[in-house]
């Protein structure tokens, strides 16, 4: 289960498996407590909407208020392309190309935006480094995640037994429908056949969950949106219940100065 904050009438969840650690940062935004009109209302905090940037700025700005990062608080992100390229960075910034960033830096957020794409955070508590991730069905088939835990593992010495892992609200296993091309790369675990419609269901949580076991994180180290963007879109963004025309949340992580 999740654990629902609100301040200033923005409203966010901390995931309960990141709640013990008083150094980290950790949440995902929902749509309500923003200054956007629709079809973007209320809080979104996507850059690469059509929605106004002031409205955007304004709206990371309370987003990061409400979770105690500060208004300014120092945020390291990318424009995401539904790849599997990883940033390691020190330093906030817009970046661009990267689906996955990871850092040690104390005083560093780092985030993704999603509105059905699956998020990911983690957070390795020997070696005090997290990741963010946006994995969409193409960073799934692509593994990103395993590439994540790799690439911490080889930066900061990172292994699954001291990590947590936080796989957010996306869209769910009863709404992703994807045709024979995109189903095919899924594990038969993972998608569903539906009857006469020569389309799948696919489950993007749990095969994300996988590669976090695969990796050694223990099951009671990882922790699971029981929300869905497209049953629960009162509360979430979704790309595709709203046929694009939408806004963008951010799951973000961070340790604190």
């Amino acid at each position: 289960m999740l654990t629902k904050l609100a301040s200033a009438a923005v409203s966010y969840r901390i995931p309960t498996l990141f709640t013990p650690f008083i150094n980290l940062i950790a949440a995902e935004s929902t749509r309500h407590g923003g200054v956007s009109p629709a079809p973007f209302a209320s809080l979104n905090l996507g850059i690469n909407t059509s929605d106004d940037a002031a409205n955007v700025d304004e709206n990371r700005c309370r987003f990061f208020e409400a979770i105690g990062a500060g208004r300014t608080a120092p945020f390291a992100s990318s424009h995401q392309i539904h790849g599997t390229e990883i940033l390691q960075t020190t330093e906030p910034g817009r970046f661009d190309g990267y689906d996955a960033l990871i850092t040690n830096q104390a005083g560093l957020l780092i985030g993704v935006t999603v509105a059905d794409c699956v998020p990911i955070l983690i957070y390795d508590q020997a070696n005090r480094a997290v990741a963010a991730i946006h994995a969409g069905w193409k960073g799934t088939i692509g593994a990103l995640v395993t590439k994540t835990l790799e690439a911490m593992q080889q930066q900061f010495g990172t292994s699954g037994a001291y990590c947590y892992a936080y796989i957010g609200t996306c869209i769910d296993e009863c709404s992703f429908a994807v045709g024979p091309e995109v189903a095919e790369q899924f594990a038969p675990a993972f998608k569903q056949a539906i009857a006469d419609s020569g389309k799948s269901y696919v489950d993007l949580k749990a095969a994300n969950r996988k590669y976090l076991i695969d990796f050694g994180i223990p099951l009671e180290q990882i922790e699971v949106s029981p929300f869905s963007t497209v049953l629960n879109n009162d509360t979430y963004f979704s790309h595709r219940a709203e046929k694009g025309q939408t806004g963008r949340m951010l799951a973000v992580i961070g340790l604190k100065s």
